[in-house]
């Protein structure tokens, strides 16, 4: 697949849920209430991390049981990790940074790829090989709404998907901006609702999420 293939995917992906919770699974009978509810709330896509060993199994599971709804990998960060997210039917994979190793993994892989980037350089790497989409990570820690404002000038033709530090409540200043495809965050799966099982709780971040756009 072309990088302009795996752009179109990514917006189309984007374009039909603006907001990505990102989500690191730390027991497997959470995986499946977990989403459901927040695909309840309106909310269909979902980058699941490899932060804990359940991430891996998590997208296996969710693609097997749940295929009408869009599952990405997140917290790439070696070949071996994005050859086992592929092998795992990943419907997109997102890193926190770039390697030159990542980016050209991503040129002809069957599976698109966000990288992450923080800097107008990592940008340029990218975008020398074609790229024309990443996460700006951790968003609001690199400069947020106004790096992606100085950002919009020289990089006229990319969008993000910034990610980190992001709340319900500055999630809509990202999404004003032309240049923002997406915005990631925790916000609407909490940690302390997961552990509770507030399936309900985690319904209504969903649609009060999902009311901002």
């Amino acid at each position: 697949m072309t990088l302009t293939e795996s752009t179109r995917i990514l917006d189309d992906i984007f374009a039909r849920s603006r907001l990505l919770p990102v989500i690191s699974i730390e027991d497997m009978q959470d995986v499946l209430p977990l989403v459901d509810a927040l695909a309840a709330g309106g909310i269909k896509t979902f980058e699941i991390t490899l932060r804990t060993p359940m991430g891996l199994p998590a997208i296996e599971l969710l693609r097997r049981e749940r295929p009408g709804l869009c599952v990405g990998a997140g917290t790439v960060l070696d070949a071996a990790q994005f050859q086992a997210v592929v092998d795992a039917e990943a419907q997109f994979i997102v890193t926190p940074g770039c390697t030159d190793e990542l980016l050209e993994l991503g040129l002809d892989s069957r599976v698109p790829l966000l990288p992450g980037i923080a800097t107008a350089s990592e940008i340029l790497a990218g975008y020398r090989l074609g790229y024309r989409r990443f996460k700006l990570f951790p968003a609001q820690a690199c400069g947020g709404v106004q790096l992606l404002e100085a950002f919009a000038a020289p990089f006229g033709d990319v969008r993000f998907c910034p990610t980190g530090g992001i709340t319900q409540a500055s999630a809509a200043g990202y999404l004003a901006l032309n240049n923002v495809m997406s915005v990631g965050g925790t916000w609407m799966a909490p940690r302390e609702l997961i552990r509770q099982g507030d399936w309900a709780g985690i319904r209504r971040l969903g649609e009060e999420s999902a009311a901002l756009f």
